[in-house]
């Protein structure tokens, strides 16, 4: 049985620069700076990258641009977040992320991020929610797991190791609990 994904996520740091833009105005060269900075070994992305995310926002009315002239310079833009823009961010903000590694690796952290600079009461519900995300991929793995034919030797191997790397993950989710001083219930 081949199985569905059951979240799809921002698999793009289009919210890492919503996030940015959240706490403040900013032009593309300092965000993408930014982007490096704060979270360049959760996100791998160039600048022309960067520039093409923020024209998508902002052909979406999720950041607006203000063109600033300056003197024996080119114009500069600078970027805001508009009021659809804060309702989509934080709408993400309070979403789990889903079950994959690499929706972990990338959304989730960015989401913890942006919670424990914005909204640091979110970080517990937040680490619940995706732990709760976790163990529900878990036992539907499991049940794949235990419909698998002995003579599919790949697709078994393939599953346990996702669920190897699932369990993995749950284990950080703990490390993160501790990590900002959460008690387990």
């Amino acid at each position: 049985m081949v199985e569905t994904p059951h979240h799809t996520g921002a698999r793009s740091p289009e919210y890492a620069l919503l996030g940015f833009l959240y706490e403040q105005p900013g032009h593309g060269y300092n965000l993408h700076q930014r982007l490096v900075a704060e979270l360049g070994y959760v996100w791998h992305v160039s600048q022309s990258q960067t520039y093409n995310i923020l024209n998508r926002l902002e052909t979406q009315r999720y950041i607006s641009a203000t063109t600033l002239e300056q003197e024996k310079l080119p114009p500069r833009q600078l970027l805001q977040i508009t009021a659809a823009g804060r309702q989509r961010f934080e709408e993400w903000l309070h979403a789990p992320s889903g079950s994959s590694v690499r929706a972990i690796r990338v959304e989730f952290i960015t989401r913890l991020y942006f919670a424990q600079k914005y909204f640091p009461d979110l970080i517990p519900p937040i680490l619940k929610a995706q732990s709760g995300e976790i163990e529900t991929a878990l036992a539907r793995l499991e049940t794949n797991r235990a419909g698998i034919p002995p003579e599919q030797t790949f697709n078994r191997l393939g599953l346990e190791l996702r669920i190897e790397q699932l369990h993995s993950v749950h284990d950080w989710l703990i490390k993160c609990r501790k990590a900002f001083k959460i008690k387990s219930k």
